[in-house]
Parts: structure tokens; sequence; C-alpha cells
């Protein structure tokens, strides 16, 4: 037995299975204790805020709420929280938008159990964890500045941009927060080499990206 204080855990999942298993799988060990659980993000940024756990287990593709906007979120107000993305994407749209938002690790579902205690024990002394996968992205994306292409969601609101699509109506548009589009449109810049939406939109049209 540890005589540590144990790691205090919310996890947020949209899939109540998911969320048993995993109370359950945690509660069986002595140096680890569950104080909630959240179906989105809106709850979990509720939740986070009430129950200060030292880490959160974040989903990202939920209804309700997605998992980016509330790292945001939870990054905007300094929550004490560690956060670890547990999903089931590996891709450059959803891991790259999750750490930048603020995620102290990203694992994939199929990570087994010792790896995932280990895991929430570096994030919640602030350590960063990363599947091999999310790694080996992150470094190529580090290793070619300029050269990456757009994501899926970028795609889709550089379409938007390009009917004359306000942020607040593309916010709506894809059930995402204005300050995530802001955050989009800025990546789509960097990858663009563009500096506002006209330069852009153009520039897409030229590298056929939009046709």
């Amino acid at each position: 037995m540890t005589t540590d204080a144990p790691i205090t855990l919310l996890i947020v999942d949209d899939h109540p299975v998911v969320r048993d298993g995993l109370r359950g799988m945690f509660e069986s060990a002595p140096d680890f204790t569950v104080l909630g659980e959240a179906s989105n993000g809106v709850e979990a940024v509720e939740l986070a805020a009430t129950l200060a756990p030292d880490v959160v287990l974040m989903d990202l593709r939920m209804p309700g709420g997605g998992g980016v906007d509330a790292i945001a979120e939870l990054t905007r107000r300094r929550s004490r929280a560690k956060i670890l993305v547990l999903t089931t994407y590996d891709t450059d749209s959803d891991t790259l938008p999750a750490i930048e938002a603020g995620a102290t690790g990203y694992l994939l579902k199929d990570a087994p159990r010792d790896e995932l205690f280990t895991a929430v024990r570096a994030a919640a002394q602030g350590r960063t964890v990363l599947s091999p996968a999310v790694a080996s992205r992150l470094v190529s994306a580090v290793r070619t500045p300029g050269n990456e292409p757009l994501s899926a969601r970028e795609r889709e609101v550089l379409a938007l941009v390009a009917k004359g699509t306000s942020n607040r109506e593309i916010a709506r548009v894809l059930f995402i927060s204005e300050a995530t589009v802001k955050t989009h449109l800025t990546h789509l810049y960097t990858k663009l080499g563009v500096k506002d939406r006209a330069a852009a939109v153009a520039t897409a049209y030229q590298r056929g990206i939009l046709g």
C-alpha cells in the first residue's frame, strides 16, 4: 500500500460502459480515487471546477461538448487538473488540437492497464505522456513546419470561409465554439503561409485545396 495520498480522477466519456470499466479499473488500485464522471466536455468543465481532481481522463468526440473545447476551457480557467486524453482516435485532426489546447498527455484506448496507470501517475506529476503513434505524428509535424496538410476540420472551416461564413456561423454549423474556430483559422493561416481570410481562400484555390 502506498503512503501517499491517492491520485484523484475525473472520467470523461460519452459511453457509460467505458466509464464503468475505467472506474472499476482505477478503483481496484489503492493509489487512485475516482471523484466523478462526465458524459461530455461541458459537464467535464463544471465537474472539474467542483471536484478539483488531480487528473482528468478526457475522451475527444462526444455529443453535447467535445474534448478539445473542454481542454481549452480548462486551460483558460487555469484548472489545477492535468488532462490526459484517452481516445480511439490518433489522426492529426484530433491529436494536434488536443495537445495545443493544453492536454498533458494523449493515449489510445487500446493501452494496457499498467501503461494507463503509469500514464496517469506521470500526468499527475505534470509529465507529458504520449502513445508511440501520437509521438511520431507530433515529431513529424515539428520537423516539417509550414508543410503540414490541412486537417479535415481545417478544410471544413476553410470551405465555409470561402462561402463568406462568419466565425459565429461556422461555430454553429460545426458544433464548436467560436474560440475553436479562431484556433483552426490560426493554424490554417500558418500552414498556408497567409495572414487573413481572403489570402487563405485565394491560396487554397491556387493549391487546389478548394476547387
